[in-house]
């Protein structure tokens, strides 16, 4: 970025820091700030009761897995004093700011008071967006962003609701959905986008629906909430295409914005409410340094400019932002977060870093799509389950830009080794080389990560040639489609007109592929592409025309999702034409 405003006033002139809002990273500036300079005066002003709180915890505690509130209460204002000296002032909320003055305006339970500063670091946070629904003044409307929204929403779980709708299917939606459904409360997710958990490719958030309607939640994508009726005993949620629920309990998890009016009323520049910062942290006025979910970041991968609201990036901006307040002759630059996260879903895990197709495709970046459904651990060890991984790589250098992974285990290892192959700035065949560790119950001597890259590399210097679920029309009217499955595999569901011949039989009745083909090229699928690769090297080295499936069955049938039944079919067919 950019440099968004003069060069702030040197360390040994500031005395007093003010920090506006706590928790990730305005907490994070104010005790670094205070290791780095024990003389300096920090003021924390945060509007709420408590500053320091896991508000990544707090589905968990409507959901009865942290058990008392005050677990999720990291540092108190006495805990901050005593530990390190910082003032910490909670129910004082930042009203005005004076650039010139250098004051902030602060309404307090006393009154409205100014205070000055050498140093202001705002990290306001982001608000619940709210969208136009009539009736969501309704009181069995809540979010869940606080402690008190966490307190209110156990309350009326513990008082005996029994329904609750959710609207918005992205993390926290999905977080709270399922914390209600633990609970034993019937719920329902609404989401306006057409799978769930957006962010995710429509092929991975599919296994996501699926684990949902295990656990019992019904899952109303491609729509929104028109109206809220409230009534005596629950009010009634009224969905875009007609549907109705009936519900005690409403949680809005329809998104955020930033909560910076005040400052950009101020003279702070912003960005589509968001405030913009050099990579330093620092705003447009002389002395403001801004962090945290209220801030523009500029994504590595695509450069689409947008807040990334998480609490990791938002506390390593904090730290980073004290630093070049008060040593700023050493201060490292913020990082462009790439937007890691995950999130428990059942008993899956979902996990993603980097930009996915959607970014990909708005950007004109050429890529490659990389499916792969690895065992989480040693095939032959107990317990074995597969990690569903989508991979995105730039086309002509391999440079990784972007993954995700569902599974049951081991996803969490695999996409924080891709994020920190990405910082790196890997390309894809760096992965084959990783040194990872592995022990039969922990991995495999082929690691996920290494299989990407041994799949990338093949991709990428013509070894293998993929086709993709999105070209099925195409394919199914111009080539010959060829499953290598076995046959009771293929009986339990196959592309109509498919040929049949399993895998290890291919070298011997190439004859047949070639009069089923004539002059058509040959698409070669199985379950998770493994056997077909093997497959369509026969074929390349036998002069046809090949491609496999990128990620089989398994992604054939993720992405087609309710359509598969439709599209697959169980009649037997003939194994050659």
């Amino acid at each position: 970025m950019t440099d968004a405003r003069p060069q702030a006033r040197r360390a040994e002139q500031v005395r007093r820091v003010v920090v506006v809002g706590g928790v990730a990273g305005g907490m994070s500036c104010a005790a670094r700030a205070r290791r780095l300079e024990e003389s300096a005066e920090i003021v924390v002003l945060d509007r709420g009761e408590h500053v320091s709180f896991a508000n990544c915890g707090l589905p968990y505690y409507v959901g009865g897995e942290i058990a008392a509130a005050d677990q999720l209460l990291v540092q108190t204002p006495e805990s901050l004093r005593a530990a390190l000296n910082l003032d910490v002032r909670t129910r004082h909320d930042v009203v005005g700011l004076d650039p010139i003055a250098r004051e902030v305006v602060v309404s307090t339970p006393e009154g409205v008071e100014r205070l000055g500063y050498d140093a202001l670091v705002l990290s306001p946070g982001a608000v619940a967006a709210r969208p136009p629904i009539e009736g969501l003044d309704s009181p069995r409307v809540r979010t869940l962003r606080t402690v008190e929204d966490a307190t209110a929403l156990r309350d009326r779980v513990d008082a005996g609701a029994t329904r609750a709708v959710v609207l918005g299917a992205g993390f926290i939606g999905l977080e709270a959905a399922e914390a209600l459904a633990q609970q034993g409360l019937s719920t329902s997710v609404v989401e306006l986008a057409d799978h769930v958990l957006p962010p995710l490719d429509a092929e991975n958030a599919w296994l996501v629906d699926e684990e949902l309607n295990r656990i019992g939640i019904e899952v109303h994508t491609g729509t929104a909430a028109r109206r809220i009726i409230s009534g005596a005993d629950a009010d009634t949620v009224v969905l875009d295409d007609g549907t109705q629920l009936s519900a005690d309990v409403i949680v809005l998890a329809t998104g955020v914005r930033p909560d910076t009016r005040v400052f950009e009323d101020a003279g702070v520049a912003c960005e589509r409410g968001a405030i913009i910062v050099d990579e330093h942290g620092r705003t447009s006025l002389d002395g403001v340094w801004a962090v945290g979910d209220a801030t523009v970041s500029i994504d590595p991968v695509t450069g689409i400019r947008r807040p990334v609201a998480l609490a990791g990036p938002a506390n390593r901006a904090g730290r980073l932002v004290a630093d070049d307040i008060l040593r700023p002759d050493r201060a490292r630059p913020i990082p462009q977060p790439l937007g890691t996260a995950i999130v428990r879903v059942g008993r899956l895990t979902v996990a993603m870093t980097g930009a996915n197709r959607a970014a990909l495709d708005e950007t004109g970046i050429d890529y490659r799509t990389l499916h792969l459904h690895p065992n989480q651990h040693a095939g032959y060890f107990p317990g074995a389950a597969q990690i569903h991984m989508s991979v995105h790589v730039r086309a002509g250098d391999g440079l990784v830009l972007g993954a995700q992974a569902v599974g049951l285990e081991g996803v969490d290892k695999r996409i924080d080794v891709i994020a920190t192959a990405m910082r790196s700035r890997m390309v894809v065949a760096d992965l084959i080389d990783l040194d990872l560790s592995y022990s039969p119950p922990y991995g495999q001597a082929k690691d996920a990560i290494n299989l990407v890259g041994m799949v990338g590399q093949n991709v990428l210097d013509g070894t293998l040639r993929l086709w993709y679920p999105d070209e099925l029309d195409e394919v199914r009217s111009s080539a010959l489609v060829l499953d290598v499955r076995s046959r009771d595999e293929f009986s339990t569901g196959h592309l109509p007109g498919a040929v049949n011949i399993p895998h290890t039989e291919l070298r011997d009745r190439l004859a047949e592929v070639r009069a089923a083909a004539g002059e058509r090229a040959v698409r070669v699928m199985c379950a998770s592409g493994v056997r077909s690769a093997i497959a369509h090297r026969v074929l390349t080295q036998a002069g046809f025309d090949s491609a496999s499936l990128s990620g089989g069955t398994l992604t054939l049938r993720a992405t087609l999702g309710h359509d598969a039944s439709r599209v697959l079919t169980t009649a037997a067919e003939p194994a050659h034409v």
